[in-house]
């Protein structure tokens, strides 16, 4: 028998259809984890608290594989798992549905300027006109980052009538490379960031990159705070080269209450809840582990594995 440890939030999914080399530890709690940990063989440490998740590896010895419903997974010690031989597989796919209606509602927030619309209404205020008066259709979306995220925006922006290119590491099927999407910059009204945070897309998005997309363009974070010189952003939007921003990431998180990018007009911050925007989260993560304890049982690759040498 196989001790995998699990959060009673997943029970009611997986239990009865588990497979019968599986022995399930549920915990309810951090205490109740930590209680596990020493005996853990596979180990789905989500729902004990971020910060226990991140650091639960560290006290598994016998820790054979490690699943996370995150799909960033720049926090984890990748290097400790690399060591000790650890699988580890992420959730790439299985927030892409709500991470990319938000992806959808933020540009609509930035091209009808909506939170003029909501400040009115704040103040009980009728407006004569629209504040923005931008039509997604007949626009251009540059996807920086073609993953499950990536693909499921430019799925949802077909029926705008947007003209789509995506980013990905190597080119290919009419998708530019990781080292072609600058030069094209300025033919974009939207630029989506969805990569993976590495040191290689650390700070991608700086001053230069602002200065060569298309005046007026909007930019929105999926990916990681990281991945933006917020600095260099706050300059472009008050500056009008970069129109707005909607990021649902920052740098740091929780963003300090006097941080300045509260303060700029048309940077909306949605506090990282768009994975969170769900009730299908630990139904949805609990189908795919079910799927890998079926392929881990058989000695097949696992969906979702994460290559700890690049980090994603």
């Amino acid at each position: 028998m196989t001790i995998t440890a699990i959060h009673n939030a997943a029970r009611k999914y997986v239990e009865g259809r588990l497979p019968d080399w599986v022995e399930p530890r549920w915990f309810g709690s951090a205490d109740e984890l930590k209680a596990l940990l020493p005996e853990a063989e596979i180990g789905w440490y989500d729902g004990a608290g971020y910060g226990l998740t991140l650091s639960a590896p560290l006290s598994s010895p016998k820790l054979k594989w490690l699943n996370t419903f995150s799909a960033g997974v720049e926090a984890f010690p990748l290097t400790h798992l690399r060591e000790n031989g650890v699988v580890f597989t992420n959730g790439t796919g299985v927030n892409d549905i709500a991470v990319a209606e938000y992806a959808i509602l933020g540009m609509l927030v930035l091209a009808k300027r909506y939170h003029e619309v909501v400040r009115a209404q704040d103040r009980s205020e009728w407006l004569n006109d629209a504040p923005g008066k931008i039509e997604l259709h007949g626009t251009r979306a540059l996807i920086v980052g073609s993953g499950a995220i990536g693909k499921r925006v430019a799925a949802l922006l077909a029926p705008f009538e947007v003209d789509v290119t995506e980013v990905r590491r190597t080119a290919r099927n009419g998708a530019l490379g990781m080292g072609q999407w600058r030069a094209v910059l300025g033919e974009y009204d939207w630029v989506i960031v969805a990569v993976p945070a590495t040191a290689e897309t650390d700070a991608m998005f700086g001053a230069a990159e602002f200065a060569a997309m298309k005046q007026g363009a909007g930019i929105l974070n999926f990916a990681r705070g990281s991945v933006i010189d917020q600095s260099a952003l706050i300059a472009a939007v008050q500056s009008g080269q970069v129109g707005g921003a909607f990021l649902d990431v920052t740098d740091p998180e929780p963003l300090p209450s006097d941080h300045p990018l509260w303060s700029v007009d048309n940077i909306h911050i949605s506090q990282h809840l768009s994975g969170r925007s769900q009730t299908a989260l630990f139904r949805r993560a609990a189908e795919r582990f079910l799927e890998n304890l079926g392929r881990w049982g058989r000695g097949e690759a696992l969906i979702g594995q994460v290559d700890l040498e690049l980090g994603y």
